[in-house]
């Protein structure tokens, strides 16, 4: 199963994390299939950017969201243009 989940790449008590898709088997500091966005919790207020169109591909090919990159999505409003386009389908 591919999943859309969060890899830490930030030094030492300085979180900062690349959004990326992965398959689910792989550890968490493994390798990754693509990088579709950045997220720095550090910053007020957070900061994330992600390409969205890469984002909208994978959900619609079946790619799975951790809770918290599903929390990232949705604040930035790719769930709904995801689904959006799904109904268009």
């Amino acid at each position: 199963m591919v999943k859309i989940r969060l890899r830490r790449i930030g030094a030492k008590k300085q979180p900062y994390y690349r959004i990326v898709v992965t398959d689910s088997k792989a550890p968490n500091d493994g390798g990754f299939i693509e990088i579709i966005g950045n997220f720095n919790p550090r910053t007020d207020p957070e900061t994330v950017t992600i390409d969205e169109a890469r984002a909208i591909y994978w959900l619609q090919v079946g790619a799975q969201p951790t809770d918290t990159a599903r929390r990232l999505l949705t604040k930035t409003g790719i769930i709904e243009k995801s689904k959006a386009s799904k109904e268009k389908t």
